[in-house]
Order: structure tokens, then sequence, then C-alpha cells
């Protein structure tokens, strides 16, 4: 690590009228002989919100964090505009990608406000200007929880600590946002509500948005694109109708269900061994 400190890290600026392409070349990734990750070959390109899918221990969170320099590739490379993203510094790869984690009960008695603002670090350092703050009240009205600003995180409930570190990612104004599980610890309404918000930031924002999901009709119904993995892979990458069929289903989840159109998207009904499809 001290020798990875010392060397010099390559620039990476991105203009804001400039897209974004995210490559992955042949990444794998291993826990000694453990493969998590095996041969995996992608690329995004346009703003949208993309779903990732697929049963525990696939390697979704693997993934996601090998991208984002969490964790190093134990083969291949990850490529944004053509750039490796191991010669990136972490400043500079945070001025254009955003990450918000599976939500922890470890918090700390600062206030929303002051959580947010971290957000904004790697644009503005230590010195708080007031387009800073402009930004962070603008998300956390964009979330609906601007009455919570002055709070302390560890007087929030679980839902309320979700959309802070959310508002947290989002104020951060990447080009690549990466959400394990946004919505994790919201009820129905709020997870539809969070969803739905993403598709539009991705839009109206030009960002990247890659969110793992295990509701698959959540992510049906909002996402752009869905990426479903299976055995350390990408199964299959597409539109929500192009992926999520009863046979994509019952190959990486084990379970059979009926496909239904609902609105120009698919909507899934499980069946259980007893009954037909």
């Amino acid at each position: 690590m001290q020798v990875d400190l010392l060397q010099k890290k390559t620039p990476l600026t991105i203009k804001e009228d400039e897209n974004v392409e995210l490559l992955l070349k042949d990444l794998c990734f291993s826990y000694g002989d453990i493969d998590v990750l095996k041969h995996i070959e992608m690329t995004l390109d346009e703003p949208k919100l993309i779903s990732i899918i697929g049963p525990n221990g696939v390697g979704k969170s693997t993934l996601i964090h090998c991208i984002n320099k969490i964790l190093s590739p134990t083969g291949g490379c990850v490529l944004i505009n053509g750039v490796d993203n191991k010669e990136v510094s972490y400043k500079d790869l945070a001025k254009i990608m955003g990450y918000v984690p599976y939500t922890t009960s470890n918090t700390f008695p600062i206030s929303v406000t002051d959580a947010v603002l971290m957000g904004r670090h790697p644009h503005s350092g230590r010195n708080i200007t007031d387009q800073d703050l402009r930004i962070v009240f603008e998300t956390l009205e964009l979330l609906e929880i601007d009455d919570l600003a002055n709070r302390s995180l560890n007087e929030l409930s679980a839902g309320q600590l979700q959309k802070v570190v959310l508002a947290k990612g989002i104020a951060q104004q990447p080009r690549i946002l990466l959400l394990d599980e946004p919505t994790s610890n919201l009820d129905i309404k709020h997870q539809m509500n969070v969803t739905k918000l993403l598709k539009s930031v991705s839009e109206e924002k030009q960002m990247m948005v890659i969110m793992i999901c295990h509701d698959l009709n959540i992510a049906a119904k909002y996402s752009d694109a869905v990426i479903i993995m299976h055995d350390g892979g990408i199964f299959a990458i597409g539109s929500p109708s192009e992926v999520i069929t009863p046979e994509n289903i019952e190959t990486v989840y084990g379970v059979k269900c009926k496909v239904i159109d609902d609105l120009g998207r698919p909507h899934i009904i499980l069946r259980d061994e007893t009954e037909t499809c």
C-alpha cells in the first residue's frame, strides 16, 4: 500500500458534455482458491438506471467493489473512458464515481447536514462553499428529508438513515453512482419512490446509476437495463423484458414463475412446486 501511495497516478477528467464509458475487460476476482468473479466482459456507456440482480453469493457486491477500487481485481481490469481505475487516484475517482453502501447500524452523532456535506469533499475538500450547502439542501429536499437537516444520525430510523446515505451519494454529483441495495430498509411505497427518483436523477443529471436490487419487480418497473448474474458471471444483460424471463429466473434462481406484461414492463408472479404456470 505504501508503494501505491507513492506512485504517480493518471489524471482522469471528464468534461460535463462528455459521455462516460465504463468498460470491464476479462474481470476476475478470487478469495484464495474461491473464484467470485469469472471473466466478466461488459460495456456501459449511457446515463441510465441499471439494476444488478441475482441470488445471494453470485458476486454482485464484489463486482461493484472492483469498479470503485474497494477491491483490486485478481485478473482483468476496469476502464473508465479508457483509463484503468488502478491508475486513478482515489480523490480523482471520487469526483466522478459515487458509492452508496448497504446501510449499517453503526452511526456517528453528527448532523444529517454534516453527513451529506461529506459527499462534497472530493470537490471542495475542507473549504465548504455556499454552492456546497445549496447542493446539500437541494438534495435533502429532493429526498423529502429536509426536515431532518439538524437531526443527529444516531436519532434516525433505519429508513431515514438509508435516505441520508443516499443523499450523500447524490450530493457528490458523480457521473457514475453505485448503490448496494439502496432500498433495503424502506417500505414498499418508499422503495418505489426512491427507485423512481434514481431513474429521474439518471436522466436529469446525465448520471449512470448502477444499483444492486433484490426486488425483481421494482427492478423491472423502473430500470432502463438489467444485469442478471449467475455463478460469478454475467448471465444476461439487456432491457427488463429481455432479461427478466421465466427461463432466466428458473435457471438463475431455481424457482418457477410466470411473467406478465404490465404497461410494457415484465411483472413476475412466483410459483412454488405445487403450482403450475
